[in-house]
């Protein structure tokens, strides 16, 4: 239970400081500079916590048993970070524009987790996508 509800909280504590630093990031400053920075400090922490959780078989046999889903997973990392940070610069409040993004993810993410991982959609969850759209299409009235 307790990585249950730690991992939810590590994920909005985390997406906090990841909008506020993104929309924070002075405008003047090369895109791909601060991504460089920011993959370097990801870099080094990911390092460090290596020697504290270790790899069973050890850290090549673990890097050998990857698969696909991490080069992927780097490539819509950086299309992620690039994709806030120019949609802030373009004048997107930190209030709207994450979450126009995240009930667009989630809207996206509904038929492929019924087709791909076979999840089930009950009515609530039907009544509940209708209610983000007519959200979307309320916070995004002028």
């Amino acid at each position: 239970m307790f990585l249950y509800i730690f991992s939810i909280f590590l994920v909005v504590a985390s997406n906090t400081m990841y909008h506020i630093c993104q929309k924070s990031t002075p405008e003047q400053v090369n895109p791909f500079a601060a991504l460089l920075v920011t993959y370097a400090t990801a870099t080094a922490i990911t390092a460090v916590t290596l020697f504290f959780y270790k790899p069973e078989n050890g850290l090549i046999e673990s890097i050998k048993q990857l698969n696909w889903t991490s080069i992927v997973l780097g490539i819509s990392i950086v299309g992620l970070e690039l994709g806030y940070l120019l949609a802030y610069r373009a004048g997107w409040n930190i209030s709207v524009g994450s979450l126009v993004a995240s009930i667009l993810l989630a809207l996206v993410l509904i038929p492929i987790g019924i087709m791909l991982y076979h999840e089930k959609f009950e009515l609530t969850k039907v009544i509940g996508s209708v209610f983000c759209i007519v959200g979307l299409i309320l916070i995004n009235r002028k």
